[in-house]
């Protein structure tokens, strides 16, 4: 009876082997399908022409700013080092009038003297998303057509306000957004950062893009006119979401215009100078996007071949057919690596470390399925299905 039953125990496990080996090998060949995809995509979406403004109306770029940064000067100036022949407003707000970052626009005041320089110091809040209070109390100082918003840690192009411009003179179009590639403060974990951003983030939304499946708007930088802003609202209403920019970009669909993605990108500063850091930021991001698109999200595991080949690997006990399966998505992913870097004139330094961070984002997407809450600014939040945030009963 003894023997029957270790006979049992030992077919089961079997079983349960060769099951988790299929279904691995199935979703590494099917991530390895969909990263030769991207690489292709990549560079499609790069060679496509910028469209060309004919006019330049005016453009007040809004900037929430909270506390000092990496490089955060660096980042402010390059939005007033453009090449950009019509009017131009800055506008920083703050919400303590002590904030270090106010340091910093003195510092810019003194030096583009000739600048257009307004200063928001307002407490007031909406609801738990600081993001969104920063941005409803500068826009009564507001005095152009055209809003741009953008984060404090993102630098751009002598030609940003141009790509801007032309693409939002283009029919139809309500918001634009861009992509970005990361920049790498120093430190070995912000590396991480860059590599999500280059060889996980960016092959998505490209790809989405050309499938006709990603919705985006980005935080780092939206642009609309104040008469779409008008038409969807105003921004109070999205104080209580986490994803508020991709709340945006829905609104703006939902009133019958587009949100475009042209092939110009700008630079998102990665600081995460630990592990725990890193895990973090990329943890709150991955919920952050199960939030605003669940069906998205779960797709998304995908986007991870070398981690499933791995399992694969391992689960049918080192087999010729898995071992070829892992060589093979390694050598998809450097493809992909090679085709984001050439595309984005940007190398993340230490290709070989590469793997690591894959196995990094899966266990953070894993992770992203274990609990509704996030960490932002020191707060804990809860995030509900319909990605409303509240603040955690435990704070």
């Amino acid at each position: 009876m003894l023997a029957l039953d270790d006979t049992a125990t030992h077919t089961v496990a079997h079983f349960a082997a060769w099951l988790a080996t299929v279904a691995c090998s199935v979703f590494a060949a099917i991530g390895v399908a969909y990263t030769l995809f991207a690489a292709v995509l990549v560079d499609r979406f790069f060679k496509r022409k910028a469209a060309v403004p004919t006019h330049f109306p005016g453009i007040t770029l809004v900037k929430p700013l909270h506390g000092t940064e990496w490089r955060l000067e660096e980042h402010l100036a390059s939005f007033f080092d453009q090449d950009y022949p019509g009017p131009v407003q800055h506008v920083f707000g703050v919400h303590d009038a002590n904030d270090a970052a106010l340091d910093i626009v003195n510092a810019l005041r003194a030096r583009f003297p000739a600048a257009d320089i307004d200063v928001v110091v307002d407490s007031r809040l909406y609801g738990p998303n600081r993001k969104v209070a920063n941005l409803v109390n500068m826009l009564d100082h507001v005095r152009h057509d055209v809003l741009c918003f953008a984060d404090s840690d993102v630098s751009v192009e002598r030609d940003y306000l141009r790509a801007i411009a032309g693409e939002l003179e283009q029919p139809g179009v309500g918001i634009v957004t861009c992509a970005y590639r990361g920049v790498a403060a120093p430190g070995f974990w912000t590396r991480g950062s860059v590599a999500a951003t280059h060889y996980q983030f960016l092959p998505g939304v490209i790809t989405g893009l050309a499938i006709g499946r990603a919705r985006p708007c980005f935080g780092q930088t939206i642009a609309m006119t104040r008469a779409t802003l008008d038409a969807i609202g105003g921004l109070a209403q999205f104080s209580h979401h986490l994803a508020e920019d991709h709340a945006l970009g829905e609104a703006a669909r939902h009133i019958g215009t587009t949100v475009a993605v042209p092939a110009h990108l700008v630079n998102h500063a990665c600081t995460e100078a630990t592990f725990t850091a890193l895990f973090t930021h990329e943890l709150r991001w991955s919920r952050t996007i199960r939030a605003a698109d669940r069906l998205g999200h779960l797709g998304s595991c995908l986007m991870h071949p070398v981690p499933f080949a791995l399992l694969a690997l391992l689960a049918s006990g080192g087999t010729l057919a898995a071992s070829g399966l892992l060589l093979l998505a390694l050598a998809a992913r450097q493809l992909l690596r090679w085709r984001v870097d050439r595309a984005t004139a940007q190398s993340a330094r230490g290709w070989w470390l590469l793997p690591m961070w894959d196995i990094v984002q899966f266990t953070v997407y894993l992770c992203s399925f274990l609990s509704s809450h996030v960490m932002w600014r020191g707060h804990r939040f809860r995030v509900n299905r319909a990605g409303m945030l509240t603040l955690s009963s435990d704070e």
